[in-house]
């Protein structure tokens, strides 16, 4: 099943959300470490065995408490939130049943949303005969294709979606199979109600600062060895799972290393997606009324961390 049943007595999540370099991981450790918790990954990448310069994952040596959903896969193989959903939650039981505080912590907005809230997927998320059915149709007669066959099922949905965005195209068909309108599941997206009780924190920057933060983390990561490591995956057989869109600090340096590009130019594009990424993160988790937002410019990492504790302590008062 997608969902846990609503309970009175259901033990509350803590979420610590933002966009990229916001300092979330290192709160987040700080929080797990007050309030006895462990820490759920909530970053689309960080699943990725070998992707460790690129994604910021911490180093074993600098992780405080256990930590979840991280290197659980080979770079490039299919995830889909429906299964982040499943593993994540039942991480957060097992804590629960503990009586270890879970703390989910990424930028990956979606993934927070699929955990907390009763967000529902179709049977067929997996690798499921229709899906293969529409892979097959794609690559016989393209994006194009499937999308006006959506759009001859669900204009709707397919008005929102755009043609050669394929992956969400075949997931509205998908969905359109089993009577469900893609269009309409987003719209309800908004208002759905939680599986967990939940505290949401967000860390808020400024946008010139965060991007500050950005040019020197990536430089940081160039400096730590992040091309050694592209050549490393590559070597390996994981081209493709690098050059995806999603891939940011590994497509460009691929880039650079076929001959496309500079490496200063490839690190700047690299400093140009982080930021664009990054916006992109705000806008999403400005959305969400859930969550508290923190003052991470100014504030210390101990002066964030009591506050979360203080208000999770009061909100929570029986756990």
């Amino acid at each position: 099943m997608n969902s846990i049943s609503n309970s009175a007595d259901q033990l509350p999540v803590l979420a610590i959300v933002g966009p990229t370099a916001s300092g979330k991981s290192n709160l987040a450790q700080k929080v797990a470490l007050a309030l006895d918790g462990e820490v759920i990954s909530a970053d689309s990448m960080q699943i990725y065995r070998g992707m460790n310069i690129g994604t910021a994952k911490l180093r074993s040596e600098e992780m405080l408490v256990p930590h979840h959903m991280i290197d659980i896969l080979d770079p490039g193989k299919p995830f889909s939130v429906q299964q982040y959903q499943d593993e994540a939650r039942a991480i957060i039981s097992s804590l629960h049943q503990q009586n270890k505080t879970p703390i989910l912590c990424g930028g990956t907005g979606l993934y927070v949303q699929a955990v907390l809230e009763d967000m529902q997927f179709p049977k067929g998320e997996y690798e499921s005969a229709s899906r293969k059915k529409y892979e097959a149709l794609r690559r016989e007669k393209g994006s194009d294709y499937l999308w006006h066959l959506l759009q001859n099922r669900d204009p709707i949905s397919a008005e929102i979606i755009h043609p050669h965005n394929t992956r969400r195209v075949i997931r509205a068909l998908e969905m359109s199979d089993e009577g469900i309108s893609y269009a309409e599941q987003s719209r309800n997206l908004k208002c759905l109600p939680e599986v967990f009780p939940s505290l949401r924190f967000g860390l808020s920057v400024e946008p010139s600062i965060l991007r500050e933060r950005i040019d020197i983390r990536v430089d940081a990561m160039i400096g730590n060895g992040l091309l050694d490591e592209v050549k490393s995956l590559l070597r390996s057989g994981f081209k493709n799972a690098l050059t995806a869109k999603e891939a940011i600090g590994y497509k460009e340096l691929v880039s650079f290393l076929d001959g496309a590009q500079t490496f200063e130019e490839a690190v700047e594009q690299i400093k140009i997606a982080t930021r664009r990424y990054a916006k992109r993160q705000r806008s999403w988790f400005r959305r969400d009324k859930h969550i508290i937002w923190i003052d991470a410019e100014s504030r210390s990492l101990d002066e964030m961390t009591e506050e979360i504790v203080e208000i999770y302590r009061s909100t929570f008062k029986r756990y």
